[in-house]
């Protein structure tokens, strides 16, 4: 089934083709200048640093919904091997196979497509089996380091998390700036609370994974208005699933990824960092979250740390 008009009439108010160049592969991440990581540098006032990422564990997030997006799978391939004879120095090595959005993630422009295109206009045909991503991959941001904004939806709309047919709106992501006392602008990577981590981190993997709130299809226009860098969330799918609008399945992630150019982020743990934005009584951080250089990725891990 064809994306609705109403997809293609919001995709065209957000579209950034050409702005940053016909070749440019990183999208949003060009409004993070020299003078943004400066300011967001500025913000660190404690030192306190709030790790975002959840453990790579083979018992992760993923439930076999995605197909192939398997949980990490750790194996040993050495232990306390002596590899240059007797008495020598010993060494464990390990190796792991896993989906590179397995678990707290990026999605990089090439994640998705939609009418034959990715980000800036390219063909999806530049997606291959043997070389991953050709354009748009996980491995052009070279770093992603900014000012970093947690939008506590659930707590502004005085939940502790969303109930699961949530769609969340920019109302919503208004009424979070002004619990935080922090306005949203150029160049910020946006974190967006729906608290609905907290079934995961209960043992709840299913009802992590479905129904859950997200991000609304209303929501591009308002990031694409603030110049947001990029998003993440505290969720499986990132946008409300199943969708808001029947049979109209991942348009947030068409709108973002496609039109706008601007990085996602999936499965981040935001439980601490609400509880120490809350008692620093600030919403704002520096934001360190180095993708992994993955050639060709569509995707990638990511250990992120908000840095109060």
């Amino acid at each position: 089934m064809s994306l609705p008009a109403e997809f293609h009439e919001i995709a065209k108010r957000v579209n950034n083709w050409g702005r940053w160049g016909a070749d440019d592969e990183i999208g949003t991440l060009n409004l993070i200048t020299d003078d943004v990581v400066r300011g967001a540098a500025a913000s660190v006032l404690s030192g306190r640093r709030v790790p975002l990422a959840l453990p790579l564990r083979q018992d992760g997030v993923q439930t076999g919904m995605i197909p192939g997006r398997v949980n990490p799978l750790h194996t040993m391939v050495q232990i306390n091997q002596e590899l240059f004879g007797p008495g020598t120095v010993a060494c464990s090595d390990d190796a792991v196979t896993m989906g590179l959005q397995a678990a707290t993630h990026w999605d990089a422009l090439a994640h998705v497509s939609h009418s034959g295109r990715l980000y800036n206009g390219r063909s999806a045909d530049t997606v291959t089996a043997h070389g991953g991503a050709g354009f748009g991959g996980i491995d052009k941001p070279r770093h992603i380091v900014s000012r970093g904004v947690l939008l506590d939806v659930a707590r502004a709309l005085g939940t502790e998390r969303l109930d699961g047919g949530h769609a969340v709106t920019p109302e919503d992501l208004e009424a979070a700036e002004e619990l935080g006392g922090t306005k949203v602008g150029p160049g910020d990577i946006v974190l967006v609370r729906t608290g609905q981590m907290q079934l995961y981190l209960a043992g709840d993997r299913e009802g992590y994974a479905f129904p859950s709130p997200g991000l609304s299809v209303r929501t591009p226009e308002w990031f694409h208005a603030r110049d947001v860098a990029a998003v993440a969330n505290d969720t499986l799918t990132f946008e409300i699933f199943p969708p808001e609008t029947e049979d109209m399945w991942l348009p947030v992630h068409a709108l973002d990824l496609v039109e706008m150019g601007m990085p996602q982020g999936q499965n981040w743990n935001l439980e601490e960092l609400s509880t120490a934005c809350g008692h620093a009584g600030r919403h704002a951080f520096l934001l360190s979250a180095m993708p992994e250089p993955f050639v060709g990725g569509t995707g990638t891990p990511v250990a992120p740390v908000a840095i109060l």
